[in-house]
């Protein structure tokens, strides 16, 4: 199946308006993440999303924005450690990781069927050196001591408010590292950064990027949201599963 040289071009021509080099290798690595998201999904709940082009723009393309953040691209590049939080069917995390192979990144999600797909297809594309699977939830990994304040960049595209995702995503940065939120429309986005100022500032963290933009072909507004630690998360933090969630810090 493959992507469709069409698709492909289009995609090359996406990913290179964010700054990022796209050779062969880069092209022919996301052509074979499709073909096998595409098959997995078949006996699998992994995406509704399984057009090809809406599949290189929304899944593939969306997760490699958060280098819009100029500093986020830098850590990438150095080979940071790097927590994909709540990823799913392995985004952001599989992308960054084709794009970025220096990386480190623990794919974190609460499905371990979701992370057994994730690592066979780290296995597949032959980027499976430094790469971690965990299964766990956000509110115990974050009180860990092998993973708490211990990653450069956290990153999750998990649908919850910034208030809820800060107290999941925070704990876990060490302290001048960054937080990253892929998140939707503009209008919802400044609404959430309102409510988390307090959220912010308990766990540690200060807002120090937005960007607004529309993806290709009409697909859809996204945010970049980025945060950096400033200080120490205290220890109470994140709170008891649920909690987050059901209480976002006010």
């Amino acid at each position: 199946m493959a992507l469709s040289a069409p698709v492909l071009a289009e995609f090359k021509t996406n990913i290179e308006s964010l700054g990022l080099p796209a050779d062969e290798d880069v092209l022919q690595k996301f052509s074979q993440l499709f073909d096998l998201l595409i098959a997995k999904n078949e006996v699998m709940n992994l995406t509704a999303i399984t057009d090809e082009k809406e599949v290189a723009i929304k899944h593939f393309y969306d997760s490699l924005t958060l280098v819009k953040d100029r500093k986020v691209m830098e850590l990438l590049q150095s080979g940071c450690r790097v927590c994909d939080l709540g990823t799913g069917a392995g985004f952001p995390g599989i992308p960054i990781k084709i794009m970025f192979p220096k990386a480190e990144i623990t794919f974190v999600d609460s499905v371990q069927k979701k992370l057994t797909y994730i690592d066979e297809i780290l296995t597949a594309l032959g980027i499976h050196e430094g790469c971690t699977i965990c299964h766990s939830r956000a509110e115990d990994l974050g009180h860990d001591p092998d993973s708490r304040e211990t990653f450069a960049l956290v990153t999750s595209r998990a649908v919850a408010n910034l208030s809820t995702l800060s107290e999941y995503c925070l704990p876990l940065v060490k302290v001048g590292g960054y937080f990253t939120a892929m998140k939707g429309d503009k209008v919802q986005t400044e609404s959430e950064i309102t409510s988390a100022q307090k959220a912010l500032s308990l766990l540690g963290g200060k807002l120090v990027f937005q960007q607004s933009f529309d993806l290709p072909e009409e697909m859809g507004e996204r945010t970049i949201v980025t945060v950096r630690k400033i200080k120490s998360t205290p220890k109470k933090f994140p709170r008891k599963a649920g909690l987050p969630s059901k209480e976002p810090l006010k």
